[in-house]
């Protein structure tokens, strides 16, 4: 139900792509697709931090990747 939906991402955008692709792969790995989640907005925030690309994180980005990080440090 998932692979049509991944013919819209934009393979060309790197900011975008590694997050979708991350999300991807780690909800059947993971067999949970809370973690998929939680895991595509970290790398989300994390790859547009890199990349400089500041104003396209919202501070709701922002706060739900510091609460995930600290979610999987202190499980």
């Amino acid at each position: 139900m998932m692979m049509p939906a991944v013919k819209n991402i934009h393979w060309d955008d790197y900011c975008k792509a590694i997050p979708a692709f991350i999300t991807l792969i780690m909800m059947p790995l993971a067999y949970s697709i809370s973690d998929g989640i939680l895991l595509g907005v970290i790398s989300y925030v994390l790859c547009h931090a890199v990349a400089g690309k500041f104003k396209d994180i919202s501070i709701t980005m922002w706060i739900l990747a510091v609460l995930f990080v600290l979610k999987y440090i202190f499980i």
